[in-house]
This record gives structure tokens, C-alpha cells and sequence, in this order.
């Protein structure tokens, strides 16, 4: 069964640095593109950023250009959402995602506070 479990959210402030995790299980991960979401109540989820599956090309939403970083570890069956330079507005909850078989799946969601 596909599993995807987040971690490394908190609070953060601004200015700083936080650094999430996504663990995947079930799938031969080195195959698949992952992206991460985020949500804030209220507003539409939004597609953050895109890894390829090797991990050789990567895109980012305008709003978290040269700020966030994805990055995976194919070893570790792992996907990585640096973030630097850290905005109130990037307060949200954040989703580690794939598809398969025209079925999507989502991780449980790790919460991020931006806040001084």
C-alpha cells in the first residue's frame, strides 16, 4: 500500500529556515515524479513544487521561487522541501504528493507557522 508521511513542520520565523520530509512506502519511489501542496484555510491548495524521479529537473510555484528547495533521496525513499527566507504568507498546511494509476495519493499533512 502506498504511504507517504510528512515531517519537519513547526514554527518558524521569519527570515528563517524550516526543512520538511516526506517518507514513502509501497512504491518503487525511484520511479515516480513527487511534488509538494499547501493549503491554507480558506483558499485554494497550491502545487509548491515538482521533482522527476531521478531528481533532475525541479519547478516551483512564483510565489516560493529562490526561496524553496525540493530535493529527494532515492536511497532513502525520501523527498525534501527546503525552505529559506521564510513569509508569514507561507504559514499552511503541506503535502507530499504522487499519483498512480490515475489514483492520487496524499500524505497526512505537516503543519508550517510562520510567526514571530
Amino acid at each position: 500500500q502506498v504511504q507517504l508521511v510528512e515531517s519537519g513542520g513547526g514554527l518558524g520565523q521569519p527570515g528563517g529556515s524550516l526543512r520538511l520530509s516526506c517518507a514513502a512506502s509501497g512504491f518503487i519511489f525511484s520511479n515516480y515524479n513527487m511534488r509538494w501542496y499547501r493549503q491554507t484555510p480558506g483558499k485554494e491548495r497550491e502545487l509548491v513544487a515538482t521533482i522527476t524521479s531521478t531528481g533532475g529537473d525541479t519547478n516551483y510555484a512564483d510565489s516560493v521561487q529562490g526561496r524553496f528547495t525540493i530535493s529527494r533521496d532515492n536511497a532513502k525513499n525520501t523527498v525534501y522541501l527546503q525552505m529559506n527566507s521564510l513569509k508569514p504568507e507561507d504559514t499552511a498546511v503541506y503535502y507530499c504528493y504522487t499519483m498512480r494509476y490515475t489514483v492520487s495519493y496524499w500524505g497526512q499533512g505537516t503543519q508550517v507557522t510562520v510567526s514571530s
